[in-house]
């Protein structure tokens, strides 16, 4: 298994955000009841249907959250970014995991009993009101994502894709670098279409000078001009 630098290697919970704002011991409490495990990039965190209840941190890497149909296709409801937690679902309803997760890059990851969570939850208003606000944030993203799909153009809804994406980026002046640059195959199975269309819409807002794609990174060349079409998609 490949190492993680010193940095990413760091097995603390100081950059979860539900944790934010807790005092250190109260942290390093918590942290103590934790088992913590390396991923690497494509291994399975956690499976679709699977009845374990563990809340997962994530300290370092990024991942991404799918479910795939018996046919094999592949459903996409976005990424984990280092600071986030998951599985909490299942820790508060009791019921089977409601989607797969595995590790898009290298991943360093706490996992915590879901009693131990739910127990938390009810000493701890601090990371219950934190919890909340993000199973609003993430009921509101799944209502947008399902405005679009029942509105809107695949073209759009790739470009609504990458106007999510670069919220996310690295700002550079007028535009945002996404990195690592996201697949073409990775942006069908999030807005739900196939590759070849997105390839189509990529190469269109290339010619219009909107993105640049490199090796690298994908380069949101203009975020205000991107907004402004797909507001006039929308209608907002």
């Amino acid at each position: 298994m490949a190492e993680f630098n010193a940095t990413q290697d760091r097995r603390s919970l100081k950059g979860i955000a539900i944790f934010a704002g807790l005092e250190p011991a109260a942290l390093e409490e918590i942290q103590r009841g934790c088992s913590w495990r390396r991923y690497e990039p494509g291994e399975l965190i956690v499976d679709y249907l699977d009845a374990s209840d563990d809340v997962f941190l994530i300290a370092a890497g990024e991942a991404c959250v799918t479910i795939y149909s018996y046919s094999g296709r592949v459903v996409s409801f976005g990424e984990l970014h280092p600071g986030e937690a998951f599985g909490e679902y299942a820790a508060i309803d009791h019921r089977p995991r409601s989607a797969s997760v595995e590790a898009r890059t290298m991943c360093l990851v706490a996992s915590m009993p879901g009693a131990a969570f739910r127990t938390l939850l009810q000493t701890t208003p601090k990371v219950t009101l934190a919890v909340l606000e993000q199973l609003v944030k993430r009921i509101r993203t799944v209502t947008n994502r399902v405005y679009e799909f029942s509105t809107l153009h695949v073209s759009n809804r790739i470009q609504a894709e990458l106007l999510r994406l670069a919220s996310m980026a690295l700002r550079e002046g007028k535009g945002a670098r996404i990195v690592p640059p996201p697949t073409h195959v990775e942006i069908a199975n999030r807005v739900s279409t196939h590759r070849e269309a997105v390839t189509r819409e990529l190469s269109h807002l290339s010619r219009i000078g909107i993105i640049e794609r490199r090796d690298d990174a994908l380069l949101v060349k203009d975020i205000d001009r991107l907004t402004k079409i797909v507001h006039e998609a929308t209608g907002e």
